[in-house]
């Protein structure tokens, strides 16, 4: 018994300093070049706080250190690789992407933003066919390096191929805010539809939902645009895509964190309802004290001090959407989150539907990130390319 327990404290003591050394090695410094390259004509203070935005983000946190996964590498690697979007360096973020789809698979939820920006920019040059060979043979060698040990043999691929695409495990398994889980209380989407049928579903959807992002890039490519991009991409996966986990919320999160000085109405507002979406889920990993520690931290914080006269204010694609933070919904909406909670925890649920509190819960997260996609795809399309952008700024100034 003893051993057990001393095996077991050892093993919980490993695995919180191995994801505490993967964000010292990896999401720390990706985090700090970010903020310093693309803030980099912003006051210290705003930059500052952008940084602290990034890494004390609550659901992050709560999921590696509390949930114990490794989300800091592939999303660290990804902020890396938008990183080197920005300042323009397409070789060495196809590098770093492809790295990050191959430490874990849901790192595709990018894959739109990624694709439609670097081939934007590769039809804006004189040789656009040749920047996009050099785009795939980066893209292809470093899988290439990454698949190696188990191309030796048919066998172990086709393996590794399918722990990727668990699609016997059905559409979902637990309550995600997502549409498919959302709308499963009016639409029986796993009684009405075969797997198969449902995969070509979620695929058709999800592609039909990143598109008008992807259209955005591809037409008027930028770095704003680009992570404005990343989130309604990563949103679309989030939303369609087949067998979707709690925690791939962390996939939106990352981008809007990285653009808190830029939109920190979209960070305040998506934050809260990201760990709402989870919240049955550190439920059963015993978490309720760090979910409501986080939160409160979360709202303790100093709001954005970005001037009211800064320059990007005055851009028209800066145009505050004020529904986001009026004052009567917002506080509706708390009331509301507030009693799912009371419930949730205190209340028993009817013996015929005994997850009623978790798919309410679900289904109201998903109701309101699905305001804020909506918002955030309008944004988008009103952010002009980078050499406007720049032309816009000039003139302010």
């Amino acid at each position: 018994m003893k051993s057990g327990m001393l095996i077991g404290g050892c093993s919980k003591f490993l695995m919180r300093w191995t994801v505490l050394s993967s964000d010292i090695i990896v999401f720390f410094p990706a985090a700090i070049v970010f903020v310093a390259s693309y803030y980099k004509r912003r006051r210290f203070e705003e930059r500052a706080w952008a940084l602290g935005m990034i890494l004390v983000q609550p659901a992050l946190m709560i999921i590696d250190h509390g949930h114990f996964q490794f989300n800091c590498i592939s999303l660290g690697l990804a902020a890396g690789s938008a990183v080197a979007v920005v300042s323009k360096h397409e070789l060495v973020a196809s590098v770093l992407y492809s790295l990050s789809l191959n430490h874990k698979q849901m790192s595709a939820y990018y894959a739109p933003a990624f694709f439609s920006h670097l081939l934007g920019r590769c039809i804006q040059r004189r040789s656009p066919v040749f920047g996009v060979m050099k785009l795939g043979i980066v893209v292809l060698s470093t899988f290439t390096v990454c698949w190696w040990p188990f191309l030796s043999s048919r066998q172990s691929a086709l393996q590794v191929l399918s722990r990727l695409a668990p699609f016997e495990r059905g559409l979902f398994e637990d309550y995600v805010a997502n549409f498919w889980c959302g709308t499963s209380i009016l639409i029986k989407w796993k009684q009405l539809f075969s797997i198969p049928v449902l995969a070509r579903m979620a695929l058709s959807t999800t592609v039909i939902a990143a598109l008008p992002s992807m259209l955005q890039q591809i037409w008027a490519p930028s770095a704003r645009g680009f992570l404005l991009a990343m989130l309604n991409g990563s949103f679309a996966f989030f939303f369609f895509a087949f067998q979707v986990h709690e925690k791939s919320v962390l996939l939106p999160l990352l981008p809007a964190t990285l653009l808190a000085l830029d939109e920190p109405e979209v960070l305040h507002y998506l934050v809260p309802y990201a760990m709402i979406s989870m919240f049955p889920l550190l439920r059963r990993d015993g978490l309720i004290l760090p979910y409501f520690a986080l939160l409160a931290l979360f709202f303790l914080l100093p709001k954005c001090p970005a001037r009211s006269d800064n320059n990007s204010a005055k851009i028209a694609a800066d145009r505050p959407f004020k529904f986001l933070s009026a004052s009567i919904l917002k506080k509706c909406s708390i009331a509301g989150a507030v009693i799912l909670h009371l419930l949730y925890l205190f209340v028993q649920p009817p013996v015929r539907y005994p997850f009623l509190f978790e798919a309410f819960l679900t289904s109201y997260s998903f109701a309101h990130f699905l305001v804020l996609v909506i918002y955030t795809n309008c944004k988008q399309w009103l952010v002009p390319a980078d050499d406007q952008w720049v032309a816009s700024s000039k003139k302010i100034n």
